[in-house]
């Protein structure tokens, strides 16, 4: 027995480098290793991380010596395969565990990991970890039982909890990581947050989940945090996993993802170097497929099939007839041996790789295994996947009604070589692949039908794309996460105009494309034949966000005004792209959108706030709007730059249940509102809320009242702070507090101030601004010199230095200071026309460089240009009329990028 320890070491030293230096880090776990005293090694891994001084350490050195240990066991024949793969397991479910206490306990002192759930599938969840595996865990938490402070929302606190479990186990240190943390088989992954609900989750499952979540879940288990809670989700969804009878059209989608995991794999078809263990051809994915399709499709009426391991699986689908015993036999033993090769490949340099190398590099791997030497390796592989192959074979050939998912239709890839496709093979292949069962909007046979109807007038509109690539890729996202498209297949069929209105917001505007892609829903603006039309006034809109708002429900509040939000700035977008509006028209819709999504949000948290903490009489939380929102133009891109501001004492207490006082009452309200802004929800989030302006900026509190700000104001701030100021807009107060802060503002703006030294202040500001934030690119309407931030400091400092003009309109400012023989009249146009490219780059090119053509066609009608060309040459004439006022106002020329 200790022969077989040594011969183990040796191998390990000379085959594996990773294994040879774990040795090295760990000589007291190497000399038990050495004497073959496997339990004391085990027991010596369980406490390596002791006495650490982090929770991360302590697991990498837990995870680093067992890694070790198991492998040089495994190596010896002294641990099974099945022993191996269990150990490792129970240490991901540990690492999960430790990681969700810590990170909820170092925000929740003493807090209990109650609510946070961490659902295993997978190898993981099956206790079939391998040797270097990634985990792919499903974090849910229960809103009602999360810890959290008690201003977090449970969303918010469960997405903090989430990246710190992720950035613990998977961080790369010094001392390694201790598993890689992949998130991806989380509903709706490319648009969800990290951890997810649990309610949202089961309408998920319930209602949208495809054929291969189905398969994932049978080897689900709940894993770490809250068990209890896990394993009462788990129950919930088993419906969903174990269906009690399978309609045809639920078998061909089982049986056409079985067919894909096989046309998928695009490596080496014959064993040699590069062949994937994995995912080839006879590899491990196709046992592990071949015994959960079963389980599938029986597993609904045989509770005796639902087993997560592999190897237990196979042999209860023999137990109970549904395959032969001998081919559970020949599958679980080749399984097994797949595994171990696995292992050994991973042993060598600790990665999470399945591929066979090539030359001396197989030999190694070969040695470590005890064979003679890679081609001894290679041949037994042959060998063992020849046999997984023919029953796997069997299994694709077993009843599947579906068109294969390799075979691009003929017809349309000859119609799509005449459109101009450049690989039209491959293109027809994806479309095809769309009807494989895996969107849930092309499942039924009506779909499809109105699918294949509107397809032809598709192609071609992607044809004329400036990259139909991407085109196609945004298309594949609505597709996705659209749970119903039929109405829309046969709308774009019967209304070329809605066809050319998706395509423009597909192939133009990236920033309206992911939007889509996130929210099919936004689809039916297209329908609505006022989705053209300018948005109202302000309490307009606000209503169609309380529409319906008969629950007060703060959820509920928050969800409405981001679905209202969100249409309205798809809506606007696609005026944009379109030229239906100016520009300047659409700024301003969107700034009142802003405005009412404000002011609703507003509403809503004081009164959610006021159930726990009351309300402070006579006192109210004001706000108020600066820069592009002051001055009512917002673009696609903006942010909402807000100072929060209360009436009333600082010292005056709260009347609820909990009471608190004025600054504690206001700071925390005002971090709640900030949140009903900017958190997302399940229907995404709605800005980005910039509080930086406010007194004394990030250093200070984040609400003060209204004095203070007026003290502040008069005897503290800078001149850049009544530069901002001038742009300030009251957005939400009572009429007398609006009356007391407006008055406040005037006085500040209108005081007197010595030209010199203003004009000294600006000059440094903007030579500092310039040195800090370049321009993006040729189209930096903001940024280039002679730009808007030069108009904007040529206007402010007039402003301040003669006390007129003083709107934060800076349109209406530029009219009262040309009225007054301040500045030339061009101005104006000058700055409509780079407030019309602001808004309209930050749909059509949003990295600020030229656009492809058919957005640049775009770009220029949107700003009222003939072409681009001519859109080029007003920008030039428009910066130099800034450069010439900038001469004459400060008397220094503007030193202009060409």
């Amino acid at each position: 027995m200790a022969s077989e320890w040594h011969n183990a070491l040796a191998r390990a030293r000379a085959e594996a480098p990773f294994l040879a230096r774990a040795l090295d880090r760990q000589p007291a776990l190497a000399s038990l290793l050495e004497a073959g005293d496997a339990d004391a090694a085990l027991e010596w891994a369980r406490r390596a991380g002791e006495n650490c001084a982090s929770v991360g350490l302590a697991l990498r050195r837990e995870r680093l010596a067992y890694a070790t240990a198991l492998a040089i066991g495994d190596l010896a024949e002294a641990f099974p395969l099945d022993m191996v793969m269990v150990e490792l397991s129970d240490l991901a479910d540990r690492a999960l565990d430790i990681a969700i206490t810590d990170a909820i306990t170092r925000r929740v002192e003493g807090a209990e990991p109650a609510g946070m759930i961490a659902l295993a599938l997978g190898k993981h969840g099956a206790h079939e970890l391998n040797y270097s595996s990634d985990i792919d865990p499903i974090l849910l938490y229960d809103p009602q039982t999360l810890p959290r402070r008690e201003r977090d929302e449970p969303g918010e606190a469960a997405q903090r909890y989430a990246r710190e479990v992720v950035r613990t186990l998977s961080e790369n240190t010094e001392e390694g990581y201790v598993f890689r943390v992949d998130l991806r088989l989380r509903p709706a992954s490319e648009v969800s947050p990290l951890a997810i609900s649990v309610n949202a989750a089961l309408t998920h499952y319930e209602s949208s989940a495809l054929a291969w979540e189905r398969a994932a879940f049978i080897r689900a288990r709940a894993a770490a945090g809250d068990i209890a809670a896990g394993e009462l989700f788990l129950d919930m969804i088993g419906p969903f996993v174990w269906r009690s009878s399978l309609d045809f059209g639920a078998i061909d989608e089982i049986r056409r993802l079985t067919s894909r995991i096989r046309s998928n794999y695009k490596g080496p078809r014959d064993v040699g170097p590069g062949f994937n263990l994995k995912h080839g051809r006879g590899g491990i994915r196709e046992v592990e497929f071949f015994a959960q399709t079963h389980q599938l499709i029986h597993g609904g009426r045989d509770p005796s099939l639902r087993l997560r391991g592999t190897r237990a699986a196979l042999d209860a689908l023999a137990a109970a007839g549904r395959i032969e015993a001998e081919e559970a036999v020949i599958l679980g033993e080749a399984y097994d041996r797949l595994r171990v090769i696995e292992h050994r490949l991973q042993m060598v340099e600790d990665h999470q790789t399945h591929a066979l190398p090539a030359g001396a590099a197989l030999d190694s791997v070969a040695r470590l295994d005890g064979l003679s030497d890679g081609a001894a390796l290679v041949e037994e592989l042959r060998t063992i996947t020849a046999r997984v192959a023919q029953a796997y074979d069997r299994l694709l050939d077993g009843g599947s009604h579906a068109e294969p998912v390799d075979a691009a239709p003929a017809p349309l890839a000859q119609r799509l070589g005449q459109l101009g496709f450049a690989e039209p093979e491959k293109v027809a292949e994806r479309i095809a692949e769309w009807r494989d069962g895996r969107y849930q909007s092309l499942r039924s046979p009506a779909a499809l039908e109105a699918f294949d109807a509107m397809l032809p007038a598709l192609v071609e509109a992607f044809a004329h794309a400036d990259d139909p690539e991407r085109a196609l890729l945004r298309w594949e996202g609505v597709l996705a996460n659209a749970s119903s498209a039929i109405n829309l297949f046969r709308l774009l069929e019967a209304r070329p105009g809605m066809l050319e209105q998706l395509m423009a917001v597909l192939t133009l505007a990236p920033t309206l494309a992911e939007d889509l892609g996130r929210r099919p829903g936004l689809l039916d603006t297209l329908i609505d034949a006022s989705a053209l039309n300018l948005p109202g006034d302000v309490d307009d809109i606000a209503a169609r966000m309380e529409a319906g708002g008969a629950s007060r429900d703060y959820e509920r509040q928050l969800d409405r005004i981001r679905i209202v939000t969100g249409e309205l700035r798809f809506a606007l977008g696609l005026q944009l792209i379109q030229a239906v509006h100016d520009p300047l028209d659409i700024a301003a819709a969107l700034s009142r959108t802003a405005e009412a999504a404000l002011q609703v949000a507003h509403r809503a948290a004081c009164e959610e706030f006021a159930c726990k903490h009351g309300r402070i009489a006579n006192s109210e939380l004001v706000v108020l709007g600066l820069g592009r929102f002051g001055g009512g133009a917002l673009t696609h891109a903006s942010d909402l730059d807000i100072i929060y501001l209360f009436s009333g004492e600082s010292g005056a207490e709260s009347d609820g249940e909990r009471p608190l006082g004025g600054t504690h009452y206001y700071n925390r309200l005002a971090q709640r509102l900030s949140a009903a802004l900017s958190v997302p929800t399940a229907h995404g989030a709605l800005y980005d809320i910039d509080t930086r302006l406010r007194p004394q900026g990030a250093q200070g509190p984040l609400s003060v009242t209204i004095d203070a700000f007026a003290r502040y104001q008069r005897e503290d701030a800078w001149t850049w702070e009544h530069m901002a100021l001038t742009r300030a807009r009251v957005l939400v107060a009572s009429y007398e507090a609006r009356a007391e802060l407006e008055a406040i503002i005037s006085e500040v703006l209108a005081k007197e101030r010595e030209p010199h030294k203003l004009r000294e202040d600006v000059l440094a500001m903007r030579s500092e601004m310039a040195q800090h934030k370049v321009p993006g690119g040729p189209l930096d309407a903001k940024l280039l010199r002679g730009g808007l931030v030069d108009l904007e400091f040529i206007i402010h400092f007039l402003q301040l230095r003669e006390g007129v003009g003083l709107s934060p309109n800076l349109a209406d400012a530029i009219d009262v200071l040309v009225a007054a023989g301040l500045l030339p009249p061009e101005l104006r146009e000058a700055h409509d026309f780079m407030t019309r490219l602001l808004v309209s780059t930050r749909l059509l090119a949003p990295d600020l460089a030229e656009p492809p053509p058919a957005a640049a066609r775009a770009l220029a009608r949107a700003c009222r240009c003939e072409t681009y060309d001519a859109l080029l040459r007003s920008l030039g004439e428009a910066r130099h009329a800034v450069a010439a006022a900038w001469q004459h106002v400060f008397g220094l020329e503007l030193e202009m990028e060409e």
